[in-house]
Parts: C-alpha cells; sequence; structure tokens
C-alpha cells in the first residue's frame, strides 16, 4: 500500500492533468463491465472518478470484474481526455478518466444494505443502523461538511471580535432548567450525582463575575426529553455572553454573526438589521413566537366584522372577552385551485389541534359573492368584508373565533403554517430571520398553580417591571429575545440579572424558597456579591441553523451520529444495560424491572 497512497482526490482530476501519473484512493461507486474492459467509478468524500479498465492485463481485468459497490480500492493510472461524446458535464471530472495500470482490493465489502447513492430514499431506521454507510452518500457528506464550515465561520468571526473560546463543565450539580437532566453516578461518592448541561448558562454568568467580558462555546448539551424533528437529547449550541452589555449590541452581533456565516458558507448577503416583532405582534400577527416570515398571509381582526351578523358562536366569543380572527388565502397563492371541503376540513382539525372549537369558512366568486360555509351570515357585507380584510374575488376567508384570544391565535396561526406548506410557499432557499422582543418575563402553570420563568429563572426584568415584580408577575416584561428562522427559534437569548437581590426575588417568585435556592443555586448568588457585572448573551442551536441553511426539515440530516425518535442509537444499540459489578461499583441497583 505504501506506494498506492493517493496523490489526487476523487474530485480533483481536470483536462489540465491528462497525462499525469495519479493514484486514487476510494470506494467503488459503480462497476460496468463490457466484454473484457471496464468503466468502474471511485468515489471519495471529495467527487467520483471514472476508471478505465482494459483487457490487455489479465490480472487488471481479473481484479477489475471482481469488483462489487463498495469495496474499498486503489487506482493507479494515466488521466486521458475522454471522447467528445463520452462527456459527462454533470461531474466536475467528467471530461476525464483515468486508464488503470495498477488495481488493487484494499478491503472487500459486502452486499449494503441499500444503495449509497439512493440513501435519501431509505427508511431512517436502516439508515441509522448503518449511519457509517448512510455517510458515505454525497447528500450527508454535503451536509456535514456545511456544519464543519458553519462552525468554522462562527469561530473565525467572534474570535474577530475579541472572544475567547473557554470550555466549561461537563460534569456539573444539577440545577432544575426546565427540562429532566440526564445524571451521572459518583463512584467516590455513593447516592451522589453530577449531572450533563442543559446549557452552560450558570458557568457562563460566573465566567463574566471573573472578568472574562467576552466568552464563547460551541457547546454540547444535553436534555432529558422526547425527540422530535429539531429536537435531540444531545445537541450543539454557538454559546455566547458579554458582560457591559444592554439588548441592542447583544442583537447587532448575532446579527452580524449571521451575516459572515451565510456569506462565508453559501455567499448569500443577509439584511444588515433583523426584522423585530413584539411578542404581542408576533402572536397578533402570526398565531406564534417563532412566525415564517417567507410568506404573508396574517391574521386579521375579524370582530368589526363578526358583530353585524347574526352568527352566535361569534358574537359569544367577544362577549366574553374572547376574539375573531381571520384570514384571507389569496387567489394568486391558491394558483387557480380551489380548495375542496376536504382540505377545508384538514384545516379545521389543525386548529382543533391547538384547541379551537371550529372554524368557519366563505370563498368570494368572480363577481365578489361569499359562497359556502357561514356565508348566509354575512350576505349583503361583501364588499365592507373585502374591504375590510382586503380580500376580493377568487379568494378564500377563514375565520376562528374564541372566548381565549390566546388560543384564537394559536389555532390560526397553526392552519396559517399548514397552508405556508401545502400551498408550497416555504421555499427552503430563502431566509427570514425575525427578532421576538419584550416577551413575558413569567407564564402561569395552571396545572400546578404558580409562575414559571417564561425563558429561565436568570433573566432580568425590563426596569420598568422590577420594582412592581411581586405584586403582579403576570405583567413584568423581560428582556428576553429570540432570533426565528423560517418558522422555527433559532436562538434564544437575555440580559442577565446580576444582582443576588433581585435573583433571589426571581427564585421565591417561581416557588424557590430561600434554603432550596440556596442549595440549588447558592453558588451564583454567592459569586454575585463580588461586583458582577451587567452582561447578556446568546445561544443560537448549531444543530437548527445548520439544518435550515442545508434546507433539511430535520437535525438528524445533519449530526454525524444523531438519537432516533425514541433516543435510541440503532447502529451501536445504546442506550443498553451495564453488567452488575459495574453496578455495586457505583453502589446503585436496578428497581422495577
Amino acid at each position: 500500500m505504501t506506494n498506492l497512497l493517493r496523490t489526487h482526490t476523487c474530485g480533483a482530476l481536470r483536462l489540465s492533468d491528462v497525462g499525469k501519473a495519479v493514484v486514487l484512493n476510494g470506494w467503488v461507486n459503480k462497476v460496468r463491465n463490457h466484454g473484457g474492459i471496464s468503466f468502474i467509478d471511485v468515489r471519495d468524500r471529495y467527487g467520483t472518478t471514472q476508471v478505465f479498465s482494459g483487457d490487455e492485463d489479465a490480472a487488471l481485468k481479473e481484479t477489475a470484474a471482481a469488483l462489487k459497490n463498495e469495496f474499498c480500492v486503489a487506482v493507479e493510472g494515466e488521466v486521458r481526455a475522454r471522447p467528445p461524446a463520452m462527456v459527462n458535464n454533470e461531474m466536475p471530472t467528467g471530461a476525464v478518466e483515468v486508464v488503470a495500470k495498477r488495481l488493487v482490493i484494499l478491503s472487500r465489502s459486502e452486499t449494503p444494505p441499500f444503495q449509497i447513492d439512493e440513501a435519501e430514499n431509505v427508511r431512517e431506521e436502516l439508515r441509522l443502523k448503518y449511519r457509517y454507510l448512510d455517510l458515505r452518500s454525497e447528500a450527508m457528506q454535503k451536509r456535514i461538511k456545511l456544519r464543519n464550515d458553519v462552525t468554522f465561520a462562527a469561530r473565525s468571526f467572534l474570535e474577530g471580535e475579541g472572544f475567547l473560546e473557554i470550555e466549561t463543565p461537563t460534569f456539573i450539580k444539577s440545577t432544575p432548567e426546565g427540562a429532566r437532566d440526564y445524571l451521572v453516578p459518583s463512584r467516590l461518592y455513593p447516592g451522589q450525582f453530577y449531572a450533563l448541561p442543559q446549557s452552560p448558562q450558570l458557568y457562563k454568568q460566573i465566567l463574566m463575575v471573573a472578568g472574562f467580558d467576552k466568552y464563547f462555546q460551541i457547546a454540547r448539551c444535553y436534555r432529558d426529553e422526547d425527540a422530535r424533528g429539531d429536537r435531540q437529547p444531545e445537541f450543539t449550541q454557538i454559546d455566547i455572553e458579554m458582560s457591559f452589555v444592554g439588548r441592542e449590541q447583544v442583537l447587532s452581533l448575532a446579527e452580524r454573526l449571521m451575516g459572515h456565516i451565510f456569506e462565508r458558507t453559501l455567499g448569500l448577503t443577509l439584511p444588515a438589521q433583523f426584522v423585530r416583532l413584539t411578542y404581542e405582534e408576533a402572536l397578533e400577527t402570526y398565531g406564534t413566537d417563532k412566525p415564517d416570515l417567507r410568506f404573508g398571509m396574517p391574521l386579521q381582526d375579524f370582530a368589526p366584522c363578526a358583530r353585524k351578523a347574526e352568527f352566535r358562536a361569534f358574537n359569544e366569543a367577544l362577549d366574553a372577552g374572547g376574539a375573531v380572527k381571520a384570514l384571507v388565502v389569496k387567489k394568486d397563492v391558491l394558483n387557480g385551485k380551489e380548495y375542496s371541503r376536504k382540505q377545508i376540513e384538514e384545516l379545521e382539525a389543525q386548529a382543533k389541534i391547538y384547541k379551537a372549537a371550529g372554524m368557519a369558512w366563505m370563498k368570494i366568486n368572480t363577481t365578489g359573492i361569499f359562497e359556502g360555509g357561514v356565508s348566509k351570515f354575512f350576505a349583503g357585507q361583501e364588499a365592507a368584508i373585502c374591504a375590510a380584510l382586503d380580500a376580493g374575488p377568487g379568494d378564500l376567508v377563514l375565520i376562528i373565533g374564541g372566548a381565549k384570544r390566546k388560543v384564537v391565535n394559536t389555532a390560526l396561526g397553526a392552519v396559517r403554517t399548514k397552508l405556508g406548506h401545502d400551498l408550497n410557499l416555504c421555499n427552503p432557499a430563502a431566509f427570514a430571520f425575525a427578532w421576538i422582543i419584550d416577551f413575558p418575563l413569567f407564564e402561569f402553570n395552571e396545572e400546578e398553580g404558580r409562575w414559571e420563568a417564561a425563558h429561565h429563572m436568570f433573566s432580568r426584568p425590563q426596569e420598568a417591571f422590577i420594582a412592581g415584580l411581586e405584586k403582579d408577575p403576570g405583567a413584568a416584561k423581560g428582556d428576553l429575545y429570540d432570533l426565528v428562522l423560517n418558522g422555527y427559534e433559532l436562538a434564544s437569548g437575555s440580559i442577565r440579572i446580576h444582582e443576588s437581590d433581585l435573583q433571589k426575588r426571581i427564585f421565591s417568585i417561581v416557588g424557590f424558597d430561600p434554603e432550596n435556592a440556596e442549595k440549588r443555586f447558592g453558588f451564583l448568588t454567592e459569586a454575585f456579591k463580588y461586583g458582577a457585572p451587567p452582561h447578556g448573551g446568546i445561544a443560537p442551536g448549531l444543530d437548527r441553523l445548520v439544518m435550515l441553511m442545508a434546507g433539511e426539515t430535520s437535525i438528524k440530516e445533519v449530526i454525524a451520529f444523531p438519537k432516533n425518535s425514541f433516543a435510541q442509537s440503532p447502529m451501536d444499540e445504546c442506550p443498553g444495560e451495564v453488567d452488575a459489578k459495574q453496578l455495586d461499583e457505583l453502589h446503585l441497583a436496578i428497581k422495577g424491572l
């Protein structure tokens, strides 16, 4: 093998290389045998090169005939130009081929469970079981390369801004942050446990106290919660914290960071400043705090129109202090297609998932008259309603009413989201960023009858609400902000609390008595006693960012070794059992099995 180490990758050769002696190493992507000659496509992560093997050399001919897909091979030969009629313009190397003089099988492959170039069409569980084969596919290798490029771009930008990359512990004290912790038992201290960090939150704040005013980390985080398309038990975030800043400095830095990443990796120029919406504006206009702004279709207030009709359900909702909202689906996005009753019922079913009692609808015919659904209740009011909603012939009007305004907004927002996907309004090559600001600091948990932090317990209230926190927690707005991209929460952050007394007040409001708060978070509040600076930060999710940049809908597509939807790894069969000796060393026993 020593004299068959590659001189070029399988994606490197061009017409300028004709006549060169080269060695390629890679995997057999395809073999085409034609009598005594063979055409072999050899692949590595850089590309594919066609290799020609003639019938002059018996040993070479015998080796070529033995090749199968995914054999690992070394090829020594000379580059020559393909005949004009045989040029493959779909391959960067398609103008040349290598005439083999020596062909060595480095290792053989059993028949793969699926074709590598068709891996995208294989069921997920099989792809994850044979992830090392799935990762050979061109699509997966491009996405992993993109992840590398995004990570490098983030590091280079933040280093250029004067940030230091500092690692924080992986074994930490268990502190409640919303999700369940992954716990690690201690052998040396029986009955005691480390936790894997849900985020580096407390440690990066302590780094601010320590005087490291610009910190970042490509941080591994762990949360024991149910998996979904954009969530995994272990994930990565670009963790950033800064001292002596307010919200504007953090938002500006994040905008420039995203601009740098997209320009360096995709060659795209982002707006210098992203759209900003308050939490209330996002809910009222789009029905969600993570709106997809790649398309319009805002939620509109239908209450004035509803009051003029004898439609009891709407009037009862308004009398109860609720809301009636409408969504106009314009004829241009319908592309001349008429939404069927079945399709409308599917939209209504989506609304009911979000606790809507139902969904009313009307179509506007070519003469501007309402048809179908609840149209009879609004007959004669077409001109006024169309003017109020900016609707016209060919449009579809969807309406939801209810006694709880948030339910109305959320349900109709879910309908909007479904329409965006059903009508192909969500261009994966478009990137619509938005800041959501002025979040409530607290949310009331009706099941447990207590206040909870909307983001986390270390977010600072806006100054105007600090004095009256205990009197009316629900009115308090936090100095919180989310960065949203294409309907996903891409990053979350806040200006942090840096005073011990204020932090203790927050702990009390969310139900931590002083003794429990001291037990869980005493090391943080103790640090705040020693000149803690004002500070804040943000943590973009690396997995979600790369997923969206790659035009995918699951972060499994941009993680080398993800877990499945049951938090398991089919490839190495983890989690798995451990033997009794290991349990004894940890002073643990398994119960309930």
